[in-house]
Formats: C-alpha cells, sequence, structure tokens
C-alpha cells in the first residue's frame, strides 16, 4: 500500500512539473517566440523592404536572404545616424525599427508574416552629405552635429552627426562616440542659446520688459557672486543685451524671473523631457530644478550652471519660434499623416523673438556679408566647459515662406558659435534654397 501511495505521489509531482514547465514555456514563447522563429533566419524571414530617402535614393534594403545598404560609401557614411544598422549598434537609428516592424509574428502558427513594404524618409540624403562634409572640412577629429527642418510641415530635411562611420566597413578605425547620435541621444551645455529660453519667459512674465534698459561694465555682482560677460555693453535695451549676448543682462533678468519660474518654462517647453521622434527616445535636458539661490539662478538664465540641452529639444523650440508659436512636431518619415500640431507658445512671444533673432544677426552677426541673401533670425552659442574649450553653436531659422528653414548645428569644443558654427550654417542654407523643394503646409 505504501509503494502505491510512493508511485502515486512521484507520478503527481511528476505530472506537476510538467504542468509548471508547459506554463513556463507557453508564457516564454507568448513573450519571445517572434526572436526564437527569427533566431536562425534573420534574413531569410518572409517580409522585405526598402528605405528611401525623400528624392527616392535607396538608403537600405532587406529581404530574400539580403542585408543591403547604399551602394556609396560617402550616402553610407553621412547618413548613418540616420539609418542606423541591421545590428543595432547606434540606438537612434531607422533601419533597425523599421526591419522589427516588418517581422509581426504569430502566437497560433509560430510564423512571421510576409509583406513588401517601402518606407519613405522625409530625409534628402544630398543635403546630408553636404552637412557631413562641411562638418568633416573642420578636421578628421570633429565632433559636431547640424539638424535642419522644415518648420511648416515638421520633416526633418538634414540631420548628420560625426564622427560617422560606413556600416560596411568592418576594417574602419572607428573614433570615440561614432555610434552616439548626438541629435537625439546627448545632450550638451547650452551657452548662450539658451538667453532664447530665458528671453521667452521675460516677455511674457516681466511687464515693460521692451522698455528696460541694462548697463554692464564686464563684470556684476549678484549676492557677492560675480557674473562676467565677455564685454563692456555699458546702456543696452532688452533687444540689445540679446544681440550682444550679454551675461551681466541675462543673469539679472533670470533672477528677476525666480528659479520657479525658470522652471516652469524649462519644463513646458520641453527640455527637460525625453521625447519620442518615430518611435526614436530621444536625450533629456538638465536646468537646476532644486534650489541654488541668486548666483548661481543668474548663471542658469545665460545657459551655464548645470544646463544641458539635446540638440532635438532646440529644434522643437526653435521651429515653434519660426512658426508663430505653433510647433508642428517634427518627424523623419516623408508624409507623416500622424504628425502633431500644438500651442507651444503665446504667438506674441513668438513673433517678438523672431524680430530680436533678426536684429541679432542685423546688428552683430554682419549678416550682408556673413549670410549674404538669407532673411536669417539666428542666435549664437559658446558654451564655456570649465577646462579653457567651449562649445560653438549656432542656431535659428529663415523667416522665408518659400525656404522654411530651421536649424541646429554645434561643433563640441570648437571655440566661438558665430566663427566657427556660423560658416557652416550659411553655407548648408545656401546649398539648401538652392537645391531643396519643399512643401507647405
Amino acid at each position: 500500500m505504501r509503494k502505491i501511495t510512493n508511485r502515486s505521489f512521484s507520478l503527481l509531482l511528476i505530472a506537476a512539473l510538467v504542468i509548471c514547465g508547459m506554463g513556463f514555456y507557453l508564457l516564454e514563447y507568448v513573450d519571445r517566440g517572434q526572436d526564437w522563429a527569427l533566431y536562425f533566419s534573420r534574413v531569410n524571414s518572409g517580409s522585405s523592404g526598402l528605405l528611401l530617402d525623400r528624392n527616392g535614393q535607396m538608403l537600405a534594403s532587406f529581404g530574400q536572404s539580403r542585408e543591403e545598404f547604399s551602394p556609396d560609401a560617402h550616402v553610407r557614411t553621412a547618413n548613418y545616424h540616420v539609418t542606423g544598422d541591421y545590428w543595432g549598434r547606434t540606438g537612434a537609428g531607422v533601419l533597425s525599427r523599421y526591419w522589427s516592424g516588418t517581422q509581426d509574428f504569430s502566437i497560433f502558427t509560430g510564423m512571421t508574416k510576409t509583406e513588401d513594404s517601402v518606407l519613405t524618409l522625409s530625409i534628402d540624403s544630398k543635403l546630408n552629405e553636404y552637412i557631413y562634409d562641411q562638418l568633416m572640412a573642420l578636421g578628421e577629429d570633429t565632433k559636431g552635429l547640424m539638424l535642419l527642418s522644415n518648420y511648416k510641415t515638421g520633416e526633418i530635411l538634414g540631420l548628420v552627426s560625426v564622427p560617422s562611420t560606413d556600416p560596411l566597413d568592418t576594417e574602419a578605425e572607428l573614433k570615440d562616440g561614432t555610434y552616439i547620435n548626438r541629435c537625439l541621444s546627448a545632450s550638451f551645455t547650452p551657452g548662450s542659446i539658451f538667453k532664447l529660453i530665458t528671453a521667452a519667459a521675460a516677455l511674457e512674465q516681466i511687464e515693460g520688459i521692451n522698455d528696460m534698459e541694462f548697463y554692464c561694465e564686464g563684470e556684476y555682482e549678484i549676492a557677492g557672486v560675480p557674473i562676467i560677460c565677455t564685454g563692456s555693453h555699458y546702456t543696452q535695451t532688452f533687444e540689445q543685451a540679446l544681440s550682444n549676448s550679454c551675461n551681466v543682462a541675462f543673469a539679472q533678468i533670470a533672477v528677476m524671473l525666480g528659479q520657479d519660474t525658470m522652471v516652469d518654462y524649462v519644463t513646458n517647453y520641453g527640455f527637460l523631457d525625453s521625447h519620442e521622434l518615430n518611435g526614436i527616445n530621444t536625450a533629456a535636458g538638465s536646468y537646476p530644478t532644486d534650489f541654488v539661490g541668486d548666483p548661481e539662478l543668474g548663471w542658469s538664465g545665460i545657459g551655464q550652471s548645470t544646463d544641458m540641452v539635446c540638440p532635438y529639444a532646440m529644434l522643437r523650440f526653435l521651429c515653434a519660434v519660426a512658426n508663430g508659436g505653433e510647433l508642428i512636431e517634427p518627424s523623419l518619415i516623408l508624409d507623416d499623416t500622424e504628425a502633431e500640431s500644438i500651442r507651444y507658445m503665446e504667438a506674441s512671444t513668438a513673433g517678438r523673438l523672431k524680430q530680436m533673432m533678426n536684429y541679432n544677426v542685423v546688428d552683430h552677426y554682419n549678416g550682408e556679408e556673413n549670410f549674404p541673401g538669407l532673411k536669417l533670425c539666428a542666435k549664437t552659442g559658446t558654451a564655456e566647459l570649465g577646462d579653457g574649450t567651449s562649445h560653438a553653436w549656432f542656431v535659428g531659422f529663415l523667416a522665408d515662406d518659400e525656404h522654411p528653414f530651421a536649424f541646429v548645428t554645434l561643433v563640441e569644443r570648437g571655440g566661438y558659435g558665430l566663427s566657427t558654427s556660423g560658416p557652416i550654417a550659411n553655407n548648408v542654407l545656401q546649398w539648401a534654397v538652392e537645391n531643396i523643394k519643399v512643401d507647405k503646409q
């Protein structure tokens, strides 16, 4: 009797283990079945895809036992941080997500679907080649980026990050940070381009700001801590203070606004958030949200302190200013039917910022000589890094309905924004005006 009891118990134990094992298998199958199905047949799955730029240039294709890129090495390299690769080496490329999206899996049949698809990007690959060449003309060790978009439609036309690589060159010696998409996946000390955010807050929160005057002799103390300026600007209006990129004036303005207000604007404009661009998550920025006192608040208002800005977040801000305060969310997909429109800032605020940014170009950047023929509104940034070097920023847009381009240009540790990034932006904008036909919303 005892023997029968022991055998029954053993059978029940075995049955329980089998049931538990089957349950675990089913859970894993539902969760990871697609990975299992594709493990030995990555290129042999039933789907194929073609990735094109806005002009029909083939950037990549896959399916039927092949994974291909453009046959042109220069195209592959200049557009690498747009396409990415099939292996996910850079986390912000379109290709790996596009490939995954064609591989739907049925838990009932254990098969992947068969689909032939074409994905057309808003990117102009020739523009990216031109941007890449402009950045690399500074030297083979250059680290930097440029974004260019149509602020009327949200279409991103150019996206280049350097250093880059040819995904088919397996012998290439990679520079440090090659796989980082600096446009989307990194944030940087903004320096004086951040004064645009402080200016926007001041326009809405400080009554009579346009009639105020600020005095600068090159240094100003806040609670005994000196705020150092790049020059002595003496008596200046609010508009002139932005044109002069006066640290003294904008540190005072930040203190007048107060830290809570500054945090509200930085937050509401999305500079602290990670955004999603067609399924790609971008880097978040930073700003001192805990109490820091007036001296540090002053430095934060001029883009120093612990400020960090993702270039993509700055592009969104510029697009909204250029488009009268309305933001058409950027997209990498041509004719993206899911692109959203939001009221990003007051139209009057955007209009005044637009005037002030154009005044920068006319009054301080020698616009007729340095940016001939362009209806340019811009702001420079020379972001000091504490080691004697600085990031060189140049950001803005064209106030031109025929060429509604917004842009962000950055050369890491490149020195002065106007002298380093300014010429790159000018050359790219001149090329874009001549060569890119854009749709207006």
